[in-house]
Formats: structure tokens, sequence, C-alpha cells
């Protein structure tokens, strides 16, 4: 193994192989090599979005594209005016992969595998004689004269530019913290919440098409999807809370008060006058019988029943106490959250570098020249949906520009 470099990537993920490729393609003269701890290369883009591989999300305004990152929105703005989602789209067309867009915004590849996208990074990588070493941990980082020292389980390798491309690596982060990098202390992002009570109790499955979320006594608030669960609630709405409030939430060590608008932004005032009609209407009718609203029966006639309503109950027998305590279940129902559950397709963690030592024009730290981050590495993280790995592709293409033109 030739052990000096142009380039060495640290990280065999998505902005590790993209860095380096783009790097490649525009200097085909460096000498570029990517790092990976693990057997593989590209792991978690094999799982990712269940197989087929979130390549990206169809929002193409670059100021409307940052509000879907709780860290990092102000300083991706420069970053995606560079290099966007239909940046994205065109680098995979001219590399021989095909995107297509979902209802929900979600971009995938037409071949509805991740594969596709490993196959295209590691051809290309082949293509531009880059050097890919695989079980190969980084133990110690160091700089002689003008280049980076690394030692590591292959060796020592030298390299003029190092590029960490690590994600959520503690070991890492601790080897830049003793280099002098503020680290933001990590903490979960994008999990789901447990929740035990009797009227989601055997609702598994049940979604509601779009609810508002609050959490008490705080500023957090979301909407969206909403779906029950055997250990609780998860659905878009629960996981844009939990990136939002993922530190707040980690300060409450996920005890605390969900309230949910199962209405959406549907108001008491409304939603009780609208009840009131209901019971002039179908004064003979069941109340629990049928939903008036966008909710599923069951779901109905579990919020009917909390509303201390009788299952027989007819509209006209209802109190006027039962009206509100019915409007209070539609509108601000309140659930105690007694911990969390990872969200299977994404593992995303809010932290890592500090965002003030990062050069965005360049990606490189402002403390040490010819170090650059991309990816998850740094304190970045988005809701999910495509938006991760947007930051993934944009940091390393800002990287590999300000590497290849010197």
């Amino acid at each position: 193994m030739k052990n000096n470099f142009d380039v060495i990537v640290v990280g065999g993920g998505a902005s590790g192989f993209f860095t380096a490729i783009n790097i490649a393609e525009n200097n085909p003269d460096l000498r570029i090599a990517i790092l990976e701890r693990g057997k593989e290369v590209l792991g978690k883009v094999k799982i990712s979005g269940g197989g087929r591989c979130n390549v990206t999300h169809a929002c193409f305004v670059p100021n409307v594209l940052t509000k879907f990152y709780p860290r990092g929105e102000r300083e991706l703005r420069g970053p995606f005016h560079t290099f966007c989602t239909g940046d994205v789209i065109e680098w995979f067309e001219n590399n021989g992969v095909q995107l297509k867009t979902e209802e929900d915004g979600r971009m995938f590849p037409v071949s509805d595998s991740s594969q596709t996208i490993i196959d295209c990074f590691l051809n290309l990588a082949q293509e531009n004689q880059i050097k890919v070493n695989t079980s190969c941990s980084v133990q110690a980082i160091s700089q002689a004269s003008d280049n980076w020292i690394l030692e590591t389980t292959q060796g020592t390798l030298s390299s003029e530019n190092l590029v960490m491309a690590t994600g959520s690596n503690p070991k890492i982060w601790e080897m830049l913290t003793e280099k002098g990098h503020q680290i933001v202390s990590p903490v979960p992002s994008l999990f789901t919440f447990n929740i035990k009570d009797n009227r989601i109790k055997d609702l598994m499955g049940i979604s509601v098409p779009n609810v508002t979320l609050k959490v008490k006594e705080t500023k957090l608030k979301s909407n969206g999807p909403l779906l029950i669960t055997h250990w609780g609630m998860s659905g878009p709405a629960i996981l844009r809370l939990s990136a939002w409030g993922a530190r707040e939430l980690f300060d409450k060590n996920y005890q605390f008060t969900l309230q949910v608008n199962f209405l959406h932004e549907e108001v008491f005032d409304d939603v009780l006058v609208q009840l009131n009609e209901l019971k002039l209407e179908h004064a003979k009718k069941t109340v629990v019988k049928k939903s008036p609203f966008d909710l599923t029966t069951r779901l109905w006639e579990q919020l009917v029943l909390a509303s201390e309503i009788n299952a027989d109950a007819k509209w006209a027998d209802l109190t006027k106490k039962q009206l509100v305590n019915l409007t209070n279940q539609l509108t601000n129902a309140e659930f105690k959250v007694n911990g969390k559950s990872t969200f299977k397709d994404e593992f995303v963690t809010a932290g890592g570098i500090d965002l003030k030592e990062i050069d965005f024009k360049t990606m490189q730290s402002k403390l040490f020249k010819n170090l650059y981050f991309t990816g998850e590495i740094m304190n970045v993280d988005a809701i999910t949906g495509g938006f991760n790995f947007q930051n993934a592709w944009t940091s390393g293409f800002i990287a590999a520009q300000a590497i290849a033109n010197k």
C-alpha cells in the first residue's frame, strides 16, 4: 500500500464517497484514498429508506430547503445555493442513475434499490483510481510540516488534505477535541415516543392524516401524519417533533406530556359548535358508530369512551359536559410520554463539530488548514425524507471543489 496521498477521506459512507469522486473528477492527477473502519463501505446507504435509498427530497429552493434542518439551517443557506437538489438529480443522471419523486416529495432511484447508488459509487471510485481501504481504523491524527499523519490499523498514512466524513463517530470526535475542535455533545434525533394509554392500546397500525402536536409547557410544536404503534406513537409528525426537540426532550429524559390535536388546527370553540350541530342532526344515532371527522371508527370510539360517553349513547343523550370532554379529546388530548424508541429507517444524531469552527464556503476547518468536514460529523441534522443525504452531497461537493481547485 502506497502510504502518501494528496487526499485522504476518512469514512466510506455517502459523503465520503461523494467527496472523493468529485475531487477525482475535477482533478484526476490527485492521489486519493478512502479509509473505512468497517468491513464494507456504504453500509448506511444500503439500508436507508427501507433498502431503497431516499437520495434527496424534491425541494428546489435553497431557503425553503434549509427549513428542514433543526441544526444547520442558517449555515447551509450558502452551500445550497451552490449545490442543491436539482444539481444532485443532474449529477446522478449524468452517472447513469435515474431518480423518481414520490407523492410525499421523497426521491429514490427508479430501480427502488439502494444497490444502484452503491454500484454507481463503487464503479466511479474504481474508474477514478480511488484507493478504498476497508477494515482500516484511524487510531491517531497528527501533523508534520504540511502533511496530515494518520496512524491506522493498516500502518501510517500521510496526506496533504484530510477530509473527515465519519458521521457520528465518538472516537473521531475525541481525536478532534484533543486537537482543539469543539464538539456539541451528541443526543439522539428522529425517534418515536413510548406511550401506554388505553385510548391507543389496541390501535396499532392506525394513522391520522394530519395532526398538530405540542409538548406541554414548551414551545415545541409540529404537524403532519401520525401513526399509532404497539409501543406508542410514530409517523412524520412525531419524528419532526423529535428532531426539533432533540436537546430539550433529552434534558427531560424523554418524560413529558404530549398534546395531540387529532383535527390538525381546528380550535376548541369551532369543534364544540360542530358537535352541538351533530347532536341536533343525528339525535337518534349512536355516537360511537361513525366518526364525523377524518378519523377511523376505532380511534373515534376510543376518544368517545374517554369522554365519559357510554358505548350505546345517542347524540341526543349527550350532556354539555360530555360534549366539552369530547371536544377536548379531539383537539387537545394529553398523553404521557415515557421514553423513546429508535426509528429504524434513520439513525441521526444531533451534535458534532461546532458549526462556528467551519468555513461553509469550503467546508474547511477554521482552526486547521487542509482539514475538511462533510456530512453528519458536523452539528447538522435534518428530519426524515432525504434531507440528511442532501447535506452529505452538498457538503461533499463543496469540499471537493475547494480541494480539487487549489
